[in-house]
C-alpha cells in the first residue's frame, strides 16, 4: 500500500468514529457530526489528488488538544483515537 493510500485509511477511519452515534461535538472545532465528516471527506479528496497544501491542517486534526482528539475524550474513545493518531504519525513520517 502506498503511503498515499496509507494517510486515506487512516482518515477513513477517523471519519468511522466521526459517525459514532452520541459523539459529543461541544469541545471540538466542528458544531456536529456532519461538519466534521465533510471536513474529513475533503481532506481525502485532495491527498487522492495528491494535492498537498492542507498537509498542516491534517496534523492539527491529529495533534494533541485538536479536533479529533477533543471529541474523543468527550465521546469515550480516547484510545482508539490515540491508536490512530500513532498511525497517522507514522503515515506522515514514513
Amino acid at each position: 500500500m502506498s503511503a498515499r493510500e496509507d494517510l486515506v485509511s487512516v482518515l477513513e477511519e477517523a471519519k468511522q468514529l466521526i459517525a459514532i452515534p452520541g459523539n459529543d461535538f461541544a469541545w471540538s472545532t466542528w458544531d456536529d457530526c456532519d461538519e466534521a465528516l465533510a471536513e474529513l471527506d475533503s481532506h481525502i479528496a485532495m491527498v487522492r489528488a495528491g494535492d498537498r497544501s492542507k498537509r498542516l491542517d491534517l496534523r492539527v486534526l491529529f495533534a494533541p488538544t485538536g479536533p479529533l482528539q477533543e471529541l474523543s475524550l468527550s465521546s469515550g474513545w480516547a484510545q482508539s483515537f490515540l491508536n490512530l493518531a500513532a498511525r497517522f504519525d507514522h503515515v506522515q513520517n514514513a
